[in-house]
């Protein structure tokens, strides 16, 4: 058995056992199940979501906010990246202003957008996409740092344009690193999503989440937040296979697949 299916299993049987911690601790009494139901319990109140056009609708709204602002956030983080990395000036010139904003919570800005927009969508968009962008830009810009200088300077002198150099030698330098950007923004992107919806009262699952906690749905807000739990396994899943995919032929990922 190979690394990769050694450690998909110890991942289920992992899982398997919390489930069962979780069933059995209800039920023995040693925990309240008015606070924690059993994990049956949970598995079914998620099934009767499942067949519901409120949860189809609130995950929709989830995911579509999460999408876009992850789509804004990688173009913004990567073409400033790229533009930043490449003129040492005005890589210089920015760089306090990044690192004096980069480190400021998004949740710190939730007021702010609240008074701009309200409990609508944007509001969720604007956190998602300020949260996202460091993540995306600070790789491409040591992405942007890692390239050789030497095969820089060969390009230049055999005549090559700003736009092939930044193709031809920038980029797949970049990439790995814009991959990295792009699974630490898509977790974040979500975390941001639904903690708008639970906070602000944006559209979603994070909003569905925050009725049922309110309205003593116990049930109900455990099988939601093991639903938002779900996605981001599959956003992790989705960001590892697309590494895979693009950086075959990267050494670390080579090595990874050859054990």
């Amino acid at each position: 058995m190979n690394r990769g299916r050694r450690d998909a299993l110890l991942g289920l049987l992992g899982l398997l056992a919390v489930v069962v911690v979780l069933e059995i601790l209800p039920r023995s009494g040693l925990v309240n199940r008015d606070y924690l139901p059993p994990a049956s319990e949970m598995a079914s109140t998620l099934w009767d979501q499942l067949g519901t056009r409120a949860f189809w609708t609130a995950t929709g709204q989830t995911l579509r906010g999460w999408v876009l602002g992850l789509l804004l956030a990688m173009a913004i983080g990567v073409i400033a990246g790229v533009v930043i990395g490449s003129v040492p000036i005005l890589r210089e010139f920015t760089a306090s202003t990044i690192e004096f904003l980069r480190p400021i919570p998004s949740v710190a800005l939730i007021p702010l957008v609240v008074l701009i927009f309200g409990s609508r969508p944007q509001s969720a968009l604007t956190l998602v996409v300020y949260a996202a962008t460091w993540q995306v830009l600070v790789q491409v810009l040591y992405g942007v740092a890692d390239v050789d200088p030497v095969a820089r300077d060969t390009a230049r002198s055999y005549g090559f344009s700003r736009l092939s150099i930044a193709r031809t030698v920038v980029w797949p330098t970049a990439l790995p690193y814009v991959l990295t950007g792009f699974r630490l923004a898509a977790a974040v992107a979500l975390i941001l999503e639904i903690t708008a919806e639970l906070v602000v009262g944006v559209p979603g699952l994070g909003q569905q989440i925050g009725v049922a906690q309110s309205s003593g749905a116990v049930p109900e807000t455990y099988a939601l937040v093991i639903v938002v739990g779900l996605i981001g396994v599959l956003v992790n899943l989705f960001a590892r296979l697309l590494e895979k995919r693009l950086l075959h032929w990267h050494p670390s990922i080579r090595r990874e697949l050859a054990g």
